[in-house]
């Protein structure tokens, strides 16, 4: 396959760089760029020559906005299957990266939201900055966190992750680290000495240098009303629980859920809470696709990109339109079996055990 400039590689030293190259579109990933990405991991592997491999975003923006969801608008209009190729590729390259035998450092600098958490949160070394802004917001367009995002959220503290997963909102470096989304925080004047270190030195070595203790969090503070709203067994019940909390930022986020596609939220709610059930990564990348499939016969997903990316009346107008429509088996087609289309990993794949 010929690949274009979208993804740069260089080697320097004993380390990879692979550089995502759309700044235009906020690095975000179409399939192509997933196959570059994963061709590389591959070579990468297989030579004596690397130790280490790195993964930043081009731009001042940040490292990846997510998956280029023109493309998926299009596609789920057309009724074609472009996206479901995509995704097969990309959550097989999510859980590649998750087991990847290198230290896989990713650098999640500025905006890393979708797929950019895919491409990086499930590295072996995953550093924020004062720029980062970590975000799931699918929601927010009639989807479901993907790209092992549920697994992700679903392991943050608590009910941290139901709470990001629900409102999509974007977390800083601090919260990310507490969400176990990101591992340390370097400045990001300090990020060029860092990657240039790593080209001579291995990670151990290098990481010490650069290391700073992280900008204080804001969810550590709420986790009383997070941990107790969102334990509910419905999104209607934890609208309910963060409306009569009696404090400012829970009815804030009963506010920002109520604005996304009920659908989404109820899907949503039902992936994380089988997500903590099913163990390895994998298996919940393999309901992800389930659900992502299911999405784009959905007409949320569509009207959701309309209203935010294209037209950007950012007034969604979603069907059904409020949480009480939405009924058990309208939640349950979204993980209904796909039969002979099914993502599925090897059993080995998993490496008899939970990845992170």
């Amino acid at each position: 396959m010929t690949y274009d400039d979208s993804v740069l590689l260089r080697n320097e030293g004993r380390v990879a760089y692979l550089t995502l190259n759309r700044p235009k579109a906020l690095n975000a990933l179409n399939h192509a760029m997933v196959l570059r990405i994963d061709e590389a991991l591959t070579a990468w592997e297989q030579d004596p020559a690397v130790d280490t491999v790195v993964i930043t975003g081009a731009g001042e923006r940040g490292l990846c906005a997510g998956g280029d969801i023109r493309s998926i608008y299009e596609d789920a209009r057309s009724g074609g299957n472009a996206s479901a190729a995509f995704w097969h590729d990309e959550y097989r390259l999510n859980a590649r990266t998750a087991r990847y035998p290198k230290p896989y450092v990713a650098v999640m600098d500025g905006i890393v939201m979708g797929g950019g958490v895919g491409i990086s949160a499930h590295g072996s070394v995953r550093i924020a900055t004062q720029r980062s802004r970590i975000a799931m917001p699918e929601t927010g367009i009639g989807f479901v966190p993907d790209v092992g995002g549920t697994y992700l959220l679903a392991h943050a503290p608590g009910e941290l992750g139901t709470h990001l997963a629900l409102t999509g909102a974007p977390v800083g470096a601090g919260d990310a680290l507490l969400c176990g989304l990101a591992d340390h925080f370097i400045p990001a004047d300090l990020l060029p000495g860092f990657l240039t270190g790593l080209a001579g030195a291995a990670v151990p070595e290098v990481l010490p240098r650069y290391v700073r203790e992280a900008p204080a969090g804001e969810l550590d503070a709420h986790r009383e009303w997070i941990d107790h709203c969102y334990a509910a067994d419905t999104v209607e019940a934890i609208v309910d629980r963060l409306l009569g909390s009696g404090t400012p930022a829970a009815k804030e986020a009963a506010t920002t859920i109520l604005t996304k596609s009920p659908t989404a939220l109820k899907v949503t709610l039902a992936a994380l809470r089988r997500a903590r059930e099913l163990g390895s990564l994998e298996r919940v990348l393999e309901q992800e696709y389930r659900i992502s499939c299911a999405a784009l016969s959905s007409p949320d997903l569509v009207e959701g990109i309309r209203a935010q990316v294209i037209d950007k009346d950012r007034d969604p107008r979603w069907s059904p339109a409020a949480l009480a429509e939405v009924g058990d088996e309208d939640v349950a087609r979204f993980f209904a079996p796909l039969g002979e289309r099914e993502l599925s990993f090897a059993a080995s794949d998993s490496q008899n055990g939970t990845i992170t």
